[in-house]
C-alpha cells in the first residue's frame, strides 16, 4: 500500500502563518508540524511509499522531508498553476504515479490519533473515516449515506449525512475508477472541483464504506481556531 497525501492548498485562512510556507508545515508545537506527524505515523505503521502533491513553496516542503525522514520514499508531483485550481487538478498531474495503486489518501492539513489511521490501513474495503459524535459542519465535507456506503461527499450535503474527514483507505478496483473519472473531469476542464464530485458521480461502481470512528481525534486545520485545538490535543496526537 502506498500513501497520497494532497499538499497543494494555499491555506489563505492561516494568515501570516502560510506567508512563508505552506499550510502543512505550520508547527503545532515547535518542531513539529501536522506533515511531520503524518509521515511518523504511515512510518510506524509501515508505509513508507509517500506521493506527495505540492504547491506553494515546493522546495522548501520537500526538503525538509527528505532531510527528516530519510527512510521514506517519496515522489513529489508540483501543480504549478496551485492558485487556480483544486486538489482534482493535482491528483490528475500525479496520475501516471498513482495508477493500479491501493491507497491511503489523506489532506496535509489533517491530524489523528495513531488508532485512527491503524483502522482505516486495516479495513478489509474502502473507507471513508466519518464521526457520529460530531455536528452536521456547516462548510466541511459531510458523507451522505445508505445502510454502510458513502455515496455522496461534500460540503454541500445535509440529509442522510455525517461529518466527514478527507482519510480514505482505496482498494485498487475502487481507486482505479475513482481516478478514471477524475482524468474524464480534468480533461474536459473541470479543475477546480474537488476530487469528490468525480466520485459523487460514480459512487455506485464504488464500494466505499463509512468507518465511524465515535469521537476518536481526526480533523484538518483551517484556521488558526483549529491550530489551537492541535495543540491542545498534541499529547495524544504525538503516540
Amino acid at each position: 500500500m502506498k500513501a497520497l497525501i494532497l499538499n497543494s492548498g494555499l491555506g489563505k485562512r492561516m494568515g501570516e502563518l502560510t506567508a512563508s510556507r505552506p499550510k502543512c508545515m505550520v508547527e503545532i508545537v515547535p518542531g513539529v508540524s501536522t506533515v511531520d506527524l503524518q509521515i511518523e505515523k504511515l512510518l510506524k505503521c509501515g508505509i513508507s511509499d509517500i506521493i506527495m502533491t505540492t504547491g506553494p513553496f515546493s522546495e522548501l516542503l520537500e526538503g525538509h522531508l527528505t532531510e527528516r525522514f530519510p527512510q521514506a520514499r517519496f515522489t513529489f508531483v508540483n501543480n504549478p498553476i496551485y492558485d487556480k485550481t483544486n486538489y482534482i487538478y493535482s491528483i490528475y498531474l500525479a496520475r501516471e504515479v498513482l495508477k493500479d495503486q491501493e491507497l491511503v489518501s489523506m489532506h496535509g492539513d489533517l491530524a489523528f490519533e495513531t488508532d485512527v489511521l491503524e483502522t482505516v490501513l486495516h479495513s478489509q474495503t474502502s473507507v471513508m473515516t466519518v464521526d457520529s459524535t460530531l455536528p452536521l459542519p456547516e462548510k466541511d465535507f459531510k458523507a451522505v449515506y445508505e445502510g454502510e456506503r458513502v455515496v455522496k461527499v461534500g460540503i454541500e450535503f445535509f440529509d442522510s449525512a455525517v461529518a466527514a474527514q478527507p482519510l480514505y483507505h482505496l482498494t485498487k478496483e475502487d481507486w482505479n475508477t475513482w481516478l478514471e473519472n477524475i482524468i474524464a473531469f480534468c480533461e474536459v476542464g473541470t479543475t477546480s472541483v474537488y476530487a469528490e464530485n468525480a466520485f459523487n458521480e460514480i459512487s455506485a461502481q464504488l464500494n466505499v464504506k463509512m468507518l465511524d470512528l465515535k469521537g476518536k481525534f481526526c480533523a484538518e486545520v483551517d484556521n488558526l481556531e483549529d491550530l489551537e485545538r492541535f495543540r491542545s490535543h498534541y499529547e495524544l496526537l504525538k503516540k
